[in-house]
């Protein structure tokens, strides 16, 4: 089997992320709720979007919306290429982070991830906040790797 160039690999795991999305919000109890700020993040502020995380970190991202509200965008800039994605619930991104690939990591913050290299995550957390989690492929425990 060949490995998909790294553009085709990200978007195809930012559909999944998508798809999984449209899956776990019904769970969702719709508010938003859970306590968790990103660093930067002030209380009853709205929620970043795709486009403000990007341009955090100059790009203009190639957008995709998904199911429920769930949207995510494709950026190449000099640190490298990642997919932001942003949830419209708690409940969506938690289920999200509780089914991702194992050994994948994603930087995460106030209801948003970025997926892309470990790298390119560090170098992303620098102007974004947030942490760098990963599931482990063994034990398949969430765990902040930052």
């Amino acid at each position: 089997m060949t490995t998909p160039p790294r553009p085709a690999a990200l978007a195809l795991l930012a559909g999944s992320v998508i798809g999984l999305a449209g899956l776990v919000t019904g769970c969702s109890p719709g508010d938003g709720s859970g306590g968790y700020l990103a660093a930067g993040a002030r209380a009853g502020a709205a929620p970043l979007t795709v486009e403000q995380l990007s341009a955090k970190v100059g790009c203009e991202p190639r957008l995709r919306a998904g199911d429920a509200g769930v949207r995510s965008g494709h950026c190449t800039t000099p640190d490298g290429e990642f997919v932001v994605t942003t949830f419209p619930t708690r409940a969506g991104k938690d289920a999200w982070m509780g089914a991702a690939p194992a050994g994948t990591p994603h930087l995460t913050g106030d209801l948003w991830t970025v997926l892309s290299s470990r790298k390119v995550l560090d170098l992303l957390s620098e102007r974004l906040g947030g942490e760098v989690h990963m599931t482990d492929p063994e034990t398949r425990e969430m765990r902040v790797v930052g």
